[in-house]
């Protein structure tokens, strides 16, 4: 095959390197992904089934782990929804508006980013702890928050809150505001642009944020192990419970509680691909559409 050849088959694949480069990094990614996701996950699975079927299940029955399980829940239940007004919120304020302190907003949107999630659980003990700021105020109004779910819930806002901000706004950039002014100037309300125009545009991304957030939510350790206190039966996420199990060498309970963490976990990747396949699908019908044109108009 002439060298001119090779080129054009090399451009219409892509790429402009030889197919065994192409397939070294394919199995280098594929090596990467057994070793660090298909392997864990499959030791997970293992451990947790190593006494069998009863011994899973009886894991799963026991009290603390149930109570484990509903304060995770009660958490993401709690969480996801205050992050999507706030995501929402930013969002749209960064993307549609200049105003004096947008960089700052953007700054702080991404802190979370750049603070350990101890770092994050020791600033609510400083601030609601005992000795806190407002610490003794709290106790004497008989107000818990640190130890308590309020402080767990605060510490779950705190490191998950750019998710769903960070994810709306290049979309919301990149969509700009002509839709949206057209809308007003054809009368519409703030309200109703917001509903029948902003966010139709932005549902396959929200529903992204909200998904990676609620993730994140349900399997956050470090924020949350500094607020709970680890009171057993009261202030143990999943996590927090699956440590405690694990210290205590109940290893077959330990790895029960965490193999259904990962499951939370693959059910979500599921949900992701399917919301990815379906906004792929419908940006593909759209650009299939015929192109409008333009009214006929005749001669004077």
């Amino acid at each position: 095959m002439s060298a001119p050849s090779k080129i054009i088959r090399r451009a219409k694949a892509g790429t402009t390197e030889a197919p065994w480069v192409r397939w070294t990094l394919i199995g280098i990614a594929l090596a990467f992904m057994f070793l660090f996701l298909v392997l864990p996950l499959a030791a997970v699975a293992t451990e947790a089934l190593r006494k069998g079927v009863s011994a899973y299940l009886e894991a799963l029955k026991e009290p603390d782990a149930w109570s484990a399980i509903r304060l995770t829940l009660i958490t993401a239940a709690i969480t996801v929804p205050m992050n999507l007004v706030f995501g929402v919120a930013a969002a749209w304020a960064v993307a549609k508006f200049e105003f004096r302190g947008k960089a700052f907003l953007t700054t702080l949107i991404d802190l979370p980013f750049a603070v350990s999630p101890v770092v994050a659980g020791l600033i609510y003990v400083l601030v609601f702890g005992a000795q806190g700021w407002i610490g003794p105020w709290l106790a004497e109004h008989d107000i818990k928050i640190i130890f308590a779910v309020p402080g767990i819930v605060l510490a779950t806002v705190f490191v998950t809150f750019p998710f769903i901000a960070r994810e709306l706004i290049p979309l919301m950039q990149a969509q700009g505001t002509d839709e949206e002014q057209a809308a007003i100037v054809l009368g519409a309300t703030g309200w109703q642009t917001f509903w029948r125009v902003t966010l139709p545009n932005i549902k396959w991304g929200l529903l992204y944020g909200v998904i990676l957030c609620n993730a994140r939510a349900m399997g956050e350790f470090g924020a949350v192990s500094v607020v709970s206190g680890h009171i057993r039966g009261q202030t143990n996420t999943m996590p927090l419970h699956v440590e405690v199990l694990y210290n205590e060498y109940q290893s077959v309970a330990a790895f029960a509680v965490a193999s259904l963490l990962a499951i939370l976990a693959l059910v979500t990747l599921v949900i992701k691909s399917v919301i990815e396949w379906r906004h792929e699908r419908e940006m593909k019908a759209i650009a299939e559409l015929p192109p409008e044109r333009p009214p006929e108009t005749t001669a004077a």
